[in-house]
């Protein structure tokens, strides 16, 4: 039976249900969410169609990854052609775009760019339709909602970008592999939607290497329902997980062994990018970057827990988020990376000490969110503790972080690549804020509008 949804989304299917009005109230809820998600999807599809249509050039990455894309269409998938890669992602994103190429048998830029654009109109198309028979449908509605709004999501969607295919497989995946991974009794109809969720979680991380971080998650994840819920004594369940997850590694693994490592040829050698290489190595900074990017993103998801902090919290994550900003400002070149943030600080920086207040104002609000939201999901473990995508996203973004210690070379942290973890960061909004209020639409209307300005400054710069 599916979980009612609202301020009681968290609690366990096992409990009783509430009342008939409290029911409908909810389902009044998801409705909204829902609704909104929609029209979002549908304002972004006719903006990132009429970029397709109105701009024949290439701009921003187009130039770069579509050597890749015509690589493979031309000369289709081989050990060759995997070896010859230049772009630093996985091998898949480009063989989406390159089967758009192939079939279409247009341009070859805008059949790219149609094919990158069915990715994002399949995930949101997926996800709206699947989520009404998950047991969380109001969290998997406020993922795709986050996804949407995103800055870097219209221009992910209508440029050759790899974010699209590699979205897919990851929600895709995630979604059905928790509702797997939750059930106790496995029918042959679970372990096929688990082996699916497996398979097509090994094929996100082909897509974006970053993704590893969903196959540790995966695993914690399984050693969590297993000694949370005592179903150690189920050994189907543990075969069919440990069988779901070994498929996961099966795309990896061959691309490890073809590549011999897990960057591309081309950026190992330093002959992707002028200048900029990446490689498997040990960076201290990085981690702390990419946590950083992922607060400040997280604001406008959140920013309504910041006026629920009270008494000596309030007093201490204050405390905490003026000396963070401090460091954080302090050291501003290391995390000014690429991206609309550094372009507000620079532009800021017009006036006297003006980029470096609006850092640091920007520094302490997103930290003391930050600890604001950590604070709610302290107040409200038991109920996560039941919400299987709640903690699958927690998980994702702790290795998504822990990741980057990783990643060697000097390759900078640009912030689109938060945009992968905006579906988790969403799944976290809405666990412990369940309700679109009026100031939430606006703030992430707003997050929509920078999307869509971002995307049609292409059109008019060049």
């Amino acid at each position: 039976m599916r979980a009612n949804s609202g301020d009681s989304l968290l609690m366990h299917t096992d409990r009783p249900s509430k009342s008939a009005a409290s029911t409908t109230e909810e389902q009044v809820w998801i409705e909204k969410i829902r609704s909104f998600v929609i029209l979002v999807f549908s304002l972004n599809v006719i903006s990132a169609a009429m970029f397709i249509g109105l701009v024949n050039r290439p701009v921003y990455d187009d130039p770069f990854n579509i050597f890749d894309v015509h690589n493979y269409a031309t000369r289709g998938l081989s050990v060759d052609t995997l070896l010859s890669q230049r772009n630093p992602p996985g091998p898949t994103s480009f063989l989406w775009m390159a089967a758009g190429v192939r079939l279409l048998r247009g341009g070859e830029l805008r059949d790219a760019r149609i094919a990158a654009l069915a990715s994002w109109m399949l995930l949101a198309a997926g996800i709206l339709v699947a989520a009404r028979f998950s047991r969380f449908p109001r969290l998997w509605y406020g993922c795709l909602l986050s996804l949407l709004v995103f800055p870097h999501a219209i221009e992910a969607a209508a440029t050759v970008l790899t974010e699209g295919p590699a979205l897919l497989f990851a929600l895709f995946g995630v979604l059905a592999w928790t509702e797997f991974a939750s059930l106790p009794n496995v029918s042959a109809k679970h372990l096929g939607l688990g082996m699916l969720g497996g398979l097509s979680l090994g094929l996100a991380v082909t897509c974006r290497q970053y993704y590893l971080a969903l196959l540790p998650a995966s695993v914690f994840f399984a050693f969590y329902q297993r000694r949370t819920h005592s179903w150690k004594e189920k050994p189907l369940w543990v075969v069919s997980v440990v069988l779901s997850l070994a498929l996961a590694t099966v795309p990896v693994l061959l691309l490890v062994l073809i590549w011999k490592g897990i960057s591309s040829p081309g950026m190992a050698a330093g002959t992707s990018y002028t200048n900029l290489r990446a490689a498997v190595g040990l960076n201290l900074s990085r981690p702390i970057v990419a946590a950083f990017y992922a607060a400040v993103y997280l604001v406008p998801l959140t920013f309504p827990a910041m006026i629920r902090m009270n008494g000596s919290r309030r007093r201490m994550a204050v405390l905490f988020a003026i000396l963070g900003g401090a460091v954080v400002t302090i050291f501003g070149s290391l995390f000014l990376q690429p991206g609309p943030l550094n372009s507000l600080i620079r532009f800021a920086s017009r006036l006297p000490h003006g980029g470096t207040t609006l850092f640091a104002v920007i520094a302490i609000v997103a930290i003391y969110n930050a600890a604001s939201v950590c604070a709610l999901l302290w107040e409200q473990r038991q109920m996560i503790s039941s919400c299987a995508p709640a903690v699958f996203a927690l998980l994702v973004i702790l290795f998504f972080v822990a990741e980057q210690f990783g990643v060697g070379g000097n390759l900078p942290f640009y912030d689109r690549y938060v945009l992968q973890l905006a579906p988790f960061l969403g799944l976290i909004a809405f666990t412990v804020l369940p309700r679109l209020t009026p100031a939430r639409v606006f703030a992430l209307a707003s997050l929509s509008a920078l999307s869509h300005i971002m995307l049609w400054r292409f059109g008019f710069n060049g």
